[in-house]
């Protein structure tokens, strides 16, 4: 057995409590004889959502010697609320403890600088590895084995139940819905995204008529009472003048794919994915069923084409429905707030998609940077009428350049012109006008609304937090909210002006090696807010070392780090070895100080 660096864990401590153990507070003596996973996340990141759904196997095929244990650390002030840590857990069927973490105090005990990070404990109370961003589940799988077979040896290994008790659950028609459509024929279509499933409403959106997918969660073609779904998000009607055999464009988050439904009869086809979510290095255009796909979240008809926010790699792809191919449309794959053309620009996990009445602008909800985004058809630019960066958020009215919005998901087009934005984390419908240029609020005591439809002068809000659909009158008068600005409270590094060293650790997993058969197998790229804060060091190369130099002339900022590392089975019998991706993105706020720090550190997997 390969010896390893072993430090003893720091104690789980949050002031909002424990989820999902019957009301029993968790202590590291309490599952001592188990190899506990820490997964420290938070419900906006769409990293973490891929990262619980990586952890799902091992969390079944290891039950009765693995504990993972969720340590819910907050970006948005929203998510340091309680009742939101509990439906979140809910939402994404988490069934393992959850400790709400509001303070940070754990996130800063550990030294965790990003979203996801999943630390390994091993039965004897040690921490024996780190691991930053997603595709680490295979490494933690082969490390879990290892510790089971040595703590067996020892007589430390606990075998048996852990301490996860699942929450009541509740009864009711919708399960923090998703997105609407209205139909031509009247009622509404909604992405049931809870129950894995869609529901047609009656006019007064709440009768159910059908159900199309039968509730359990799988990527699964045929008739509307087997198919199957995986929490399904965004919803479009495509032109009835193509001649298609479908009528709605399902963004079926979870499988990574977009399916196609046939009002007539409810079927479902599979129209792009291939239920495997795409990495670095995979195809970026193709048939539309070759082509992986990353947590599409929204789609909307745009150009000729369905237009997807791929909320998982920070794009819009789009759709042929006539060729059947599928993608890139806009944006680079790096995470942040860059204008500019469509192939240049960097968006954040866009959420919500709609289309102008002349069809020349494609508004998007851009939510990790709290923002009001524009694709404009005819200049292929994209442009932020609001939000200004991946830090700063809030609820502030008035002209678009200073407004604050705080993760919103969903975009409506109104009868004047105006933009309607559901204000997820604000529990608020917000209104942009491109004509005065003014940010405005229309309602407020929305539950984490994440879309709304027109429905006669109405609008029909999807309260998602509420499970259900609410109609508003649109109000002729904007209601009057006391601003509010935050920045995300994760303390700056305090770092020295001059040359700076960035260290991406990453130690192949157990049995692997980093795969050079092709070239690099690593990348690293950086940037900041603001560019002047790198005086040089910015760009990409392969090694995950670099030397930057830091001005002396800005105070404060943010250092961008994307970092990309492919192993493979270390073994020339197995002629076709298995290879993995690992990756995660870096936001690290710095503050520029004499005497500050000349060396970055930052783990993608391994020990510092």
């Amino acid at each position: 057995m390969a010896s390893r660096a072993r430090v003893r864990a720091p104690e789980l401590v949050g002031s909002g409590g424990w989820l999902n153990t019957g009301g029993k507070d968790l202590t590291l003596a309490d599952l001592r004889g188990k190899c506990v996973v820490v997964d420290f996340w938070t419900f906006c990141c769409i990293n973490c959502l891929h990262v619980l759904d990586e952890l799902r196997e091992l969390e079944e095929k290891h039950r009765d010697t693995v504990v993972i244990v969720g340590v819910h650390s907050p970006k948005f002030v929203h998510e340091a609320d309680h009742q939101a840590v509990v439906d979140a857990v809910a939402r994404y069927e988490v069934a393992h403890p959850v400790l709400d973490d509001p303070e940070l105090v754990t996130w800063k005990q550990y030294a965790v600088r990003a979203w996801p990070t999943l630390v390994v404990i091993d039965p004897e109370g040690y921490v024996v590895a780190q691991h930053a961003g997603e595709g680490h589940a295979h490494a933690i799988e082969r490390l879990v084995e290892e510790l089971e077979a040595e703590h067996a040896a020892k007589g430390t290994l606990r075998r048996g139940d852990g301490p996860y008790v699942a929450p009541e659950p509740q009864a009711g028609e919708l399960k923090f819905p998703g997105k609407a459509v209205r139909l031509p024929g009247g009622g509404f279509l909604v992405a049931d995204s809870g129950h894995h499933s869609l529901v047609e409403l009656a006019e007064d959106g709440e009768s159910v008529l059908r159900r199309i997918g039968d509730g359990v969660r799988g990527l699964v073609d045929g008739p509307a009472d087997s198919a199957r779904f995986s929490e399904p998000q965004g919803l479009a009607l495509v032109p009835a003048d193509l001649g298609l055999d479908y009528d709605v464009v399902v963004a079926d988050t979870v499988n990574h794919a977009l399916r196609g439904v046939r009002l007539a009869d409810g079927s479902v086809t599979t129209l792009a994915g291939t239920g495997r979510q795409w990495w670095q290095g995979s195809a970026t255009e193709g048939a539309a069923r070759e082509v992986d796909l990353s947590s599409p979240w929204d789609v909307a008809w745009f150009d000729g084409r369905v237009w997807i926010a791929m909320a998982g790699v920070h794009q819009l792809w789009a759709y042929d429905a006539v060729a059947r191919t599928v993608g890139v449309a806009a944006g680079t794959t790096n995470e942040g707030l860059v204008d500019g053309p469509v192939a240049e620009a960097w968006f954040a996990q866009p959420s919500g998609l709609a289309v102008s009445a002349d069809g020349g602008t494609l508004w998007v909800a851009d939510s990790e940077t709290s923002a009001l985004r524009a694709v404009s058809r005819e200049t292929g630019l994209v442009t932020s009428p609001v939000g200004s960066g991946l830090f700063d958020f809030g609820h502030r009215d008035g002209a678009a350049d200073q407004a604050l919005l705080q993760h919103p998901l969903g975009v409506t087009v109104l009868p004047d012109g105006s933009v309607a934005i559901a204000d997820t984390y604000n529990h608020a419908l917000r209104r942009f006008d491109p004509a005065s240029g003014e940010v405005s609020t229309l309602a407020t005591d929305l539950r984490e609304p994440s879309g709304a439809v027109l429905v006669d002068g109405d609008i029909v809000v999807v309260e998602s937090a509420r499970h259900r659909l609410t109609r508003l009158r649109l109000p002729e008068e904007a209601v009057r909210v006391e601003s509010v600005a935050h920045r995300t409270q994760r303390a700056a590094t305090e770092v020295a002006p001059g040359t700076f060293q960035l260290d991406v650790v990453f130690s192949a997993p157990s049995g692997q090696k980093l795969d050079e058969r092709y070239g690099p197998s690593t990348r690293l790229l950086v940037s900041s807010t603001p560019p002047e804060l790198l005086v040089s060091g910015s760009g990409a190369d392969s090694a995950l070392v670099r030397e930057l130099v830091l001005s002396d002339q800005v105070t404060e900022g943010v250092l961008h780090v994307s970092a990309m590392a492919a192993s493979c089975d270390d073994d020339p019998e197995i002629e076709y070895p298995a290879c993995h991706v690992h990756q995660q993105d870096w936001g690290v706020p710095v503050k520029l100080v004499a005497g500050g720090a000349t060396r970055l550190p930052l783990v993608l997997a391994g020990m510092e």
